[in-house]
């Protein structure tokens, strides 16, 4: 796991409304949000805590700084912790970070490859009103995230970054955007080279040859590219500084007048380069930017017309206002008041105009607005762009899904068309399966730990639909029994490559196929065993019932005559016999 802390480029971007906002919205999305948790606030519901959380903030009029702490708290792909274990691991950095007493809204979310809890918290304490800033919070939250790995048995992460800075900007750049730095196109292609040089003629040859430039700045070095980028010779390596060059090269020597070189190579601002060619792909991508802009501008334009017709309409309507009542009416006094009245709705229309060009404006620069290689490859991959979805894969973060997954080797079958949730910019493809959700990263399915039957089954569908008949199941021992649960009561034809799980599941089906008295653990009550099938069950049975003071209830039916031993059936005969025989005596005795 990772814990990050997000600082806002300026005081003027803190915003804890617009952070709770952003962190508990689902963005129509199915399986986006999940569990959502209020800490130390005397509100139940978002937006009272947020009505909270600021009056908290108004408080303290000394503060000058952020008064929100953003902080994001990521699992490796795969890990889906608990509910408990989350809250549990929220407290504790939170405590941990010096913020257990302050007011903080968290909210999970499940629309990336890494599950990861977005969690914004109040740095004005709720009571003393006081500022609180983490002691450097880095190291506080590395020796966290190792504590917590360690009690909740989570995956080993490294907490010590290996870049800090610019380079560590242009990682996160290359890794989220898509889009190849100055600094790792030239760790990539010409670092070694730099380093051999062995003087600063060579160096400087080696820099044209690669369409760069050293020169000095301050008192450093910095390295520009052909397109006017710019980056700290530092910022590559250590050994690369000025001092670090000067102590091998001696004193700094600058480059001699630049001249018309044709250089063997060059850095171009374009996409990380992937496992597959996506030339033809980024240049669309560059069309269609390009498209977006020059359509913001016409739209912008439009909206620009529009709002000086409007302003001109009202002012000759004013004007028209003010004729008449300077043409038709008399007395100084009423004339004045009826210019105030005309001035005052003209201010009111020249407002509503300015605000509806307002939000116009705001309307359009958000429909036009300019998307990152790697949002643009997401969307076109959403449409339905099978090449847009396949460079998403090919990206080197792309690392598969682990877990409770499912694949196969077989032909498809296509029938199963399933809705699509999510797509996120590894190209793994969320499924909405039921009240669960599914994910597919190309190679096999993953299944969420809170699906339900009808999860499963869907999954198992969407396998058969993809792989064809032959599964493989990989996950803990409940997911492969649920697996083999559902395949077998939904009656999908499909083998599992496992002997065992195979086994399993044919056993089910033969199980089910049998006679409801023959099943073993049938239900009570549908076959009665032999001790209990001639004796009385219910009071229905009975002959009457007496209540006292009511009459007696008989039943409808009569009930069935219990089984009697041969012995009791002699005595009986006899007895039946004796009484024909006494019967007779007493009608002769009575002439009959």
């Amino acid at each position: 796991m990772i814990a990050k802390h997000v600082p806002m480029r300026s005081v003027g971007k803190s915003d804890y409304a617009g952070l709770v906002r952003y962190i508990t919205d689902a963005q129509s999305k199915d399986h986006r949000l999940g569990h959502v948790q209020v800490t130390n606030c005397d509100a139940y519901s978002v937006r009272d805590t947020i009505t909270e959380v600021l009056a908290t903030q108004y408080a303290n009029t000394r503060a000058e700084s952020d008064k929100t702490y953003h902080l994001i708290v990521s699992f490796r792909a795969g890990e889906q912790p608990s509910a408990d274990t989350l809250k549990a691991i929220e407290e504790r950095i939170c405590a941990g970070l010096g913020y257990g007493e302050h007011q903080r809204v968290s909210a999970v979310h499940n629309d990336t490859d890494n599950l990861h809890v977005h969690i914004a918290i109040n740095k004005i304490h709720p009571t003393r009103h006081t500022m609180h800033e983490p002691y450097y919070p880095h190291r506080a939250l590395a020796e966290l995230c190792t504590a917590l790995e360690r009690d909740y048995n989570l995956e080993r992460d490294n907490h010590i970054p290996n870049q800090r800075g610019a380079a560590a900007r242009a990682a996160d750049m290359e890794r989220h955007a898509g889009v190849e730095s100055l600094v790792g196109w030239i760790k990539r292609e010409c670092l070694e080279e730099i380093r051999g040089a062995t003087s600063w003629a060579e160096l400087h040859q080696v820099m044209r040859d690669n369409g760069l430039e050293l020169r000095a700045r301050g008192n450093g070095l910095v390295i520009e590219a052909g397109d006017g980028t710019t980056v700290k010779a530092s910022t590559l390596a250590r050994d690369l500084s000025k001092p670090a060059l000067e102590k091998r090269l001696g004193g700094f020597e600058a480059a001699p007048e630049r001249r018309e070189v044709q250089a063997k190579r060059s850095y171009q601002k374009g996409p990380v380069r992937l496992r597959i060619d996506t030339t033809e792909l980024y240049a669309r991508y560059k069309d269609a930017q390009k498209g977006l802009t020059a359509a913001r501008a016409e739209a912008l334009a439009e909206a620009k017309r529009r709002k000086d017709r409007a302003v001109e309409d009202a002012k000759k309507k004013a004007a028209a206002k003010r004729t008449a009542i300077k043409l038709l009416t008399d007395g100084r006094l009423t004339k004045k008041l009826l210019y105030a009245q005309v001035s005052a709705s003209l201010g009111a229309d020249l407002d509503a105009i300015r605000k509806n060009y307002d939000q116009e404006r705001a309307k359009h620069y958000q429909g036009f607005q300019r998307q990152p290689w790697a949002d643009w490859l997401k969307q076109q991959a959403t449409q339905g762009n099978a090449e847009a979805l396949a460079a998403l894969r090919a990206r080197d973060a792309a690392q598969g899904l682990k877990g409770n997954t499912i694949e196969g080797q077989g032909r498809p079958r296509p029938g199963h068309a399933p809705v699509i949730d999510n797509i996120t910019k590894k190209g793994t493809i969320i499924y909405r399966a039921g009240l669960s959700a599914v994910r597919d990263d190309g190679d096999r399915l993953q299944v969420s730990r809170e699906a339900d039957r009808d999860g499963v089954q869907a999954a198992l569908r969407m396998a058969l639909a993809k792989y064809g008949e032959r599964i493989t199941v990989t996950g803990s021992p409940e997911f492969k029994a649920q697996i083999i649960r559902a395949a077998a009561d939904a009656q999908l034809p499909i083998t599992f490559t496992d002997p065992g799980l195979e086994r399993r599941r044919l056993a089910l089906i033969e199980q089910g196929a049998k006679p409801a008295s023959k099943r073993p653990g049938a239900h009570a009550g549908q076959v009665p065993p032999p001790q209990r099938r001639h004796g009385l069950r219910t009071l229905g049975q009975v002959e009457g019932l007496r209540m006292d003071g009511g009459e007696v209830a008989r039943p409808t039916q009569a009930p069935r005559p219990a089984a009697i031993s041969e012995q009791e059936q002699r005595k009986a005969k006899l007895r039946a016999e004796l009484e024909a025989k006494k019967a007779k005596r007493q009608g002769k005795g009575r002439g009959l």
